[in-house]
């Protein structure tokens, strides 16, 4: 058998809390659930209210499933291999929900990426017409995409069952994992770059510029509110400005979440330690900071939250102190521009 190089101190720390990995995990998952099951529920209300269903509650919706189905699929593996530590029970289902994992991991990443998008075509306009008209092609067809996305993420996924070969750890329990697959093989590890390039790096490159693209727009009209001094040019940054902030911290948390996911993925492939559930815990928490963001990003899904919230704390007066104001204050800069 291959023996693995000496193993760091933070690997040991992580084998020796599998358990409280495990609670963690599951502690975000649930948060994970609450607020995307408020996304879901609340996007089918808005609709059967107003009628109307625009491409980017299409691609919030998709991305609140996907989260949500991961975190189900995760957390029973994690909890399933914590009850069955000497891996008793058959490989197959093990590998085939670690397979369905990966795969939504791959749904979530491009989701996400998707969703940067759409907002930053509708906050920048480009001079490019060839680059617009691809732009309003890929728009048109918002609900093709979200549903070949996950088809791609099975896809990416599927060779794994023959390029990587099981491997449980070693003989101690604190590294076992069940149904774990390795790319021990110079064939796996290559599959293991493209995967990589293909489910984190691509659309992370594809958030950075989207990113560069919104934080141009931002400056210029920033630019441009200094400039104005009779006010016949007056950019109004009030709603585009939190959209510019959910797009933003969306990359940032993704940004993240990436160096986190391309360290373990390093370990498993180069060193073969065997920490994924590393990366399921960091992903959790990605779902639950993501799902926070977006309802921030959509007004008034950020309100009737806020509302609910404070509603509930009526029944507790000791928690009153706890309440958010649910009025915005005036903003200072019109009142500015206007002298």
């Amino acid at each position: 058998p291959r023996t693995s190089p000496v193993t760091s101190p933070i690997i040991i720390m992580l084998r020796a809390h599998k358990f409280a990995l495990w609670v963690m995990t599951g502690v975000f998952a649930v948060t994970t659930a609450i607020f995307n099951a408020y996304i879901f529920l609340m996007s089918l209300w808005n609709y059967k209210q107003k009628k109307q269903w625009s491409p980017c509650d299409t691609i919030i919706v998709a991305l609140s499933v996907a989260n949500m189905a991961h975190q189900l699929v995760c957390y029973f593996w994690m909890t399933m291999e914590e009850l069955d530590r000497e891996c008793l029970i058959a490989q197959g289902p093990y590998t085939t929900m670690l397979l369905i994992i990966f795969s939504l991991k791959f749904t979530i990443m491009w989701d996400t990426g998707f969703l940067t998008f759409y907002y930053s075509t509708k906050l920048v306009s480009t001079p490019n017409h060839c680059y617009t008209q691809i732009q309003a092609t890929i728009l048109k067809h918002v609900t093709l995409v979200v549903f070949l996305i996950p088809l791609c993420g099975l896809g990416t996924c599927m060779p794994m069952l023959v390029l990587f070969h099981t491997y449980n750890g070693n003989n101690t329990s604190l590294s076992k994992d069940c149904g774990i697959l390795m790319p021990d093989t110079r064939p796996g590890q290559i599959y293991e770059i493209i995967h990589l390039l293909l489910a984190d790096v691509l659309p992370g490159v594809l958030m950075m510029k989207c990113c560069i693209s919104i934080s141009v727009h931002l400056a210029i009209h920033l630019h441009h509110m200094k400039a104005s001094t009779n006010g016949a040019h007056c950019p109004m940054l009030g709603t585009q400005m939190r959209v510019i902030k959910m797009a933003l911290s969306l990359v940032v948390i993704f940004i993240v979440f990436m160096v986190v996911d391309l360290y373990v993925n390093y370990q498993i492939t180069v060193n073969h330690e065997n920490i994924i559930t590393l990366t399921l815990l960091s992903l959790s928490i990605y779902t639950t900071v993501s799902a926070i963001v977006l309802i921030y990003g959509k007004r008034t899904l950020w309100k009737t939250l806020i509302h609910d919230f404070n509603v509930c704390l009526n029944e507790y007066q000791c928690l009153a102190c706890l309440k958010v104001p649910e009025q915005k204050a005036k903003p200072i800069t019109a009142a500015k521009v206007k002298k």
